[in-house]
């Protein structure tokens, strides 16, 4: 039987567990269309990718983490090599979701060739099954010279965070009729390019709802419409992990609360000198 590893969650260390080859592919994914909706979750580390993965169909190593893990200001500043480093982690805690990685500003824009050898070096250092990329009409040759050479396209349109100095911010996309076409467009170029399906994000919602209609593949929504194909969010978002979060996220839990909880009582726990007690400690041996 085909394998892979996850973690052995048992112990401190990372000790290899095979386990049934259960994971989703890219065509499974793009089957999905008009279907059960996707679910997609951003993931950064071994840990929350074992805790993410049976409940996800996709986990998205999302350029996020410039933000959420290094408390950059924007997703600009990421590397290629942050990208890797990260996806190779949530591969290995994952056996089910399809993995998909962001390709990080710079990295694919100034051409197809250059984006090909960005994404190869991505999914050779990490093994996920596709990458991500921001952009439409102009980003749609790439798309089609990436797939057409064996690389699975993630588009995103909409509000694309890599351009938000271009953008001026991250309000919401499409208010105006001639940004809501533009956006439509993009959409239809990227999926006509052979992406296997398109992040929405930002967007009022009729042209979510109106690109769903019109493109062939999957679409996953971010603050777009319930009526996407799927729809992701930044897990440390909707676990309540930061006090400010954008207006389409749901808090699922309070994480930070919880968090914040348990640290105090530790801290007590430690200044009253009951911890470590005798279950935590060490005694000779007669």
């Amino acid at each position: 039987m085909s394998t892979t590893f996850t973690i052995d969650t048992a112990t401190s260390r990372a000790n290899p567990m095979p386990a049934p080859m259960k994971r989703l592919t890219v065509p499974a994914i793009r089957k999905q269309k008009g279907g059960v909706p996707l679910v997609m979750l951003t993931a950064y580390t071994v840990r929350t990718a074992q805790l993410l993965d049976p409940h996800c169909d996709m986990l998205l190593v999302g350029d996020s983490l410039g933000q959420v893990i290094y408390g950059l200001p924007s997703t600009v500043p990421v590397t290629l090599e942050m990208m890797a480093a990260h996806g190779a982690a949530v591969v290995r805690g994952s056996y089910h979701a399809v993995v998909v990685i962001d390709m990080p500003f710079g990295s694919y824009e100034a051409s197809p060739e250059k984006a090909f050898e960005s994404a190869a070096y991505l999914l050779k250092q990490t093994g996920a099954a596709a990458v991500k990329l921001e952009g439409g009409i102009a980003m749609a040759p790439t798309v089609k010279f990436l797939s057409e050479r064996g690389i699975p396209v993630m588009g995103h349109v909409g509000l694309t965070p890599q351009a938000v100095n271009t953008l001026g911010g991250y309000g919401a996309r499409g208010r105006s009729k001639v940004e809501a076409a533009k956006i439509v467009a993009d959409a239809v170029a990227v999926a006509d390019a052979g992406a296997f399906a398109i992040v929405i994000e930002g967007v009022v919602e009729p042209i979510a709802i109106e690109i769903t209609r019109v493109v062939g593949c999957p679409t996953i929504g971010i603050g777009a419409s319930a009526q996407c194909d799927g729809q992701v969010l930044v897990a440390e978002d909707m676990l309540g992990l930061f006090e400010r979060t954008p207006r389409f996220v749901k808090k699922f839990d309070d994480m930070a609360g919880r968090i914040s909880a348990a640290v105090a009582s530790y801290a007590d726990d430690v200044r009253a000198r009951s911890f470590p007690g005798p279950e935590q400690i060490y005694a000779p041996k007669d």
